[in-house]
């Protein structure tokens, strides 16, 4: 079963690094083009539209990959003030909350997508089905959901603190 969780991890682990340096190179060269061509020729007529897409499937694909690796907001000067076994409490409880949460905005963002979806309503330029776009939020929200599931197992398995499942806490022991 370890194995399968590492091979899945370092899947997603591909996926989201590939996702996330893709993304802002190409949006950074799209936007850098069309300041170009717009001061000496015309616009790119789509590149708002493709901006657009990549800032969401950047955003949600970096969701996941934030909680993953421990680099999400979190109150570490409370936090590393208690003990290990608080601490230990803490993260069962902030993982808990945060994967409900994530998991609940899955299935808003799923709501989202299915009236979208309905509505049948298509970009400007390109006329991509909206609904296609904005799919990602329901993955990015879902799998953030499943890295803080894997959190509270990584944290149940092993002794120390864990803020992530790849990331052990800072604390270290003085003296």
């Amino acid at each position: 079963m370890d194995t399968l969780f590492k091979t899945v991890g370092k899947i997603v682990d591909w996926f989201e690094i590939i996702v996330l340096s893709v993304g802002v190179f190409i949006l950074a060269a799209l936007l850098i083009a069309n300041v170009v061509a717009r001061n000496f020729f015309r616009s790119i007529y789509f590149a708002e539209e493709v901006s657009m897409i990549l800032v969401i499937f950047i955003t949600f694909v970096g969701l996941s990959y934030a909680v993953r690796k421990a680099r999400h907001i979190r109150m570490g000067a409370i936090f590393d003030a208690f003990n290990p076994k608080l601490q230990k409490i803490m993260i069962y409880i902030i993982a808990g909350y945060s994967g409900f949460i994530m998991f609940l905005m899955a299935y808003y963002a799923y709501e989202y997508v299915a009236t979208a979806r309905m509505t049948m309503q298509v970009t400007s330029s390109l006329r991509i089905p909206y609904w296609m776009i904005v799919v990602i939020v329901i993955v990015g929200f879902f799998m953030a959901g499943i890295q803080y599931i894997r959190t509270i197992i990584k944290n149940i398995r092993e002794e120390d603190v864990w803020l992530s499942p790849e990331q052990q806490s800072e604390y270290e022991k003085e003296g």
